[in-house]
């Protein structure tokens, strides 16, 4: 079992940057994957980025690259979203996911440990 809780969400002006946290209780984070997904008003829940526990290998979503960066800090249980140059259509709650496959996947049916999201504004 993976307990999730996320923070650092905020309204922030286009261009600007945030920088999500996620903190997990459980045994074993070093063997578990971990993944940003978001969620806009009146739109599917969609991945954004992941980092595996297997080499730490990174994954992002098109629409981020170059602009977000997921990290782990094994020591601290902890995986961030640092967030840069933002737009208005990043605008969304932002869930911490949770897996113990090796690879992570973009399908949040693959997933089943998640945090309880926090709300990212960008205003323009």
């Amino acid at each position: 079992q993976v307990q999730l809780v996320e923070s650092g969400g905020g309204l922030v002006q286009a261009g600007g940057s945030l920088r999500l946290s996620c903190a997990a209780s459980g045994r074993a984070f070093s063997s578990t994957s971990l993944g940003w997904f978001r969620q806009a008003p009146g739109k599917e829940r969609e991945f954004v980025a992941a980092v595996s526990w297997f080499v730490d290998n990174t994954y992002y979503a098109d629409s981020v690259k170059g602009r977000f960066t997921i990290s782990r800090d094994n020591a601290k249980n902890t995986v961030y979203l640092q967030m840069n140059s933002l737009k208005p259509e990043d605008t969304a709650v932002y869930y911490c996911a949770a897996s113990r496959v090796v690879t992570p996947t973009t399908r949040t049916s693959e997933w089943p440990y998640w945090g309880q999201g926090t709300q990212v504004t960008v205003s323009s």
